[in-house]
């Protein structure tokens, strides 16, 4: 009987571990799912609190004292004015208590005097502002680039947070863009965040103050304008790709390797196995295909660029960059913000990244190594 209570009991706190157990894995697959809140600054306020707390730290710097003699003169004026008005308000009130010989008289106040007196009164009273809804709005995001365009994750989820708030051909997005470029599908599926934006006629600035090279060019092509800072690197516009073979050091070991594939194609060049020239010519021309595809990417949305003279995989400075018209206006992504604090309403954007457990950062360092080989 007691060995029967007893494998009860064990059996019954299974059981309730198990559910505690079972809840707490279905509570953090939930939290790994959901992504965090997407934060919002006004740069108006910031701004306009800096600019008071300056003004604030000069008005408490020590006077000369030339200042300090203006000063006491002033406050010496300013008494004697007082004092003067004090004894003529005395002199005006002395007068008015003397009897009078005319007979009181009352007077009703008529309509027109109660409606001036109810005017008086109400424009008196505070008046709360009204909210200007028809002020225009900037949405600032930014986007700095690594080799796989990992913040494109973050930029789909603040595009799509504008998407639905901003106002076609009234609100803008400025977009301040810090990549040398990476891999060919991120920064294409970058580049395609951007155009959802273009779609929608909500105008689209991009500031480079850094670096918009390769894959960070194509992302800042899509945009209505691009504005550099003087010396960014901008433009280029290239594919490379590269990777080691180490397939004679394997041999000197005595070590084989066997690659099988279906279809002709499904491997041109490897790391392990022997490389074939047959291989290398057609890795050379997926090359070409994808350099093409970038260029008429380019071409679509800045119409203007001599693909001729900027399609060679060169780089160049904002200066060089503007009289090339790869960008339109040379300017740092400050001073386009504190243009548009002057007429809008700016707010930033940001979606804060999902925290990686180990496994995470160990596959994301791997697919960042084996990104390298092919990047735009």
């Amino acid at each position: 009987m007691f060995l029967a209570k007893a494998i009860t009991v064990v059996v019954a706190i299974a059981l309730i571990v198990g559910v505690i157990g079972s809840s707490i894995v279905q509570a953090r697959a939930d939290q790994s799912t959901r992504k965090p809140p997407i934060r919002i600054r006004k740069i108006n306020q910031e701004i306009e609190e800096r600019a008071e707390a300056l003004k604030a730290a000069f008005a408490k710097q020590p006077q000369g004292a030339a200042a300090r003699l203006r000063q006491i003169w002033q406050k010496w004026v300013s008494r004697r004015s007082e004092k003067a008005l004090s004894a003529e308000q005395t002199q005006k009130d002395r007068s008015r208590s003397k009897p009078s010989d005319l007979t009181e008289v009352a007077v009703e106040p008529s309509e027109a005097d109660a409606d001036t007196q109810a005017g008086t009164t109400t424009d008196q009273q505070p008046k709360s502002e009204p909210v200007n809804s028809d002020r225009e709005r900037v949405f600032l995001l930014r986007f700095a680039g690594d080799i796989r365009a990992s913040a494109v994750d973050s930029l789909r989820e603040e595009i799509t947070a504008v998407l639905q708030i901003a106002r076609p051909r009234k609100d803008r997005v400025l977009l301040v863009l810090d990549s040398p470029g990476g891999v060919v599908p991120g920064y294409g599926l970058a580049a395609a965040q951007l155009t959802r934006l273009r779609d929608a006629e909500i105008e689209l600035t991009v500031a480079v103050d850094r670096v918009a090279a390769s894959g960070g060019y194509m992302m800042a092509a899509v945009a209505n304008r691009i504005v550099a800072a003087p010396f960014a690197i901008v433009g280029s516009i290239g594919v490379v790709a590269q990777l080691p073979n180490i397939n004679r050091m394997l041999k000197k070991h005595d070590v084989d390797i066997e690659l099988h594939t279906a279809g002709e194609y499904k491997r041109t060049l490897t790391i392990l196995g022997e490389n074939t020239d047959e291989g290398r010519e057609k890795f050379k021309q997926d090359l070409e295909q994808t350099h093409a595809l970038f260029k008429q990417f380019l071409s679509r949305y800045r119409p203007g660029l001599d693909m001729d003279k900027v399609a060679t995989g060169e780089h160049w400075l904002g200066q060089d960059a503007l009289a090339l018209n790869l960008v339109d206006a040379i300017a740092t992504s400050d001073d386009l913000i504190l243009a548009e604090v002057n007429q809008a309403d700016v707010y930033e954007l940001t979606q804060p990244a999902k925290k990686r457990g180990l496994l995470g950062k160990l596959n994301a360092i791997a697919q960042s190594w084996l990104s390298t080989w092919h990047k735009a």
